[in-house]
């Protein structure tokens, strides 16, 4: 997440020269591209920590420090 995200809520994932934007709610891109296998570790990522990115989309809404969310 970055200081001037905004809505709907999502995730940004980076590899290589790829980037997306992963929707927090489905776990779909929803803007960029990235390799078929690197989609699903991240959806992989996305599926055990779902519940911590929402709260953490709560918190980046209230002005609230993140919380780290650890990798996969």
């Amino acid at each position: 997440m970055n200081n001037s995200d905004h809505p709907p809520p999502h995730f940004h994932a980076r590899h290589g020269g790829f980037k997306a934007s992963v929707s927090i709610e489905t776990g779909r891109i929803i803007e960029g591209d990235l390799p078929q296998r690197t989609f699903r570790l991240v959806n992989e990522w996305w599926s055990l920590h779902r519940a911590e990115l929402a709260a953490n989309w709560a918190r980046f809404e209230a002005h609230e420090q993140l919380l780290p969310i650890a990798p996969l």
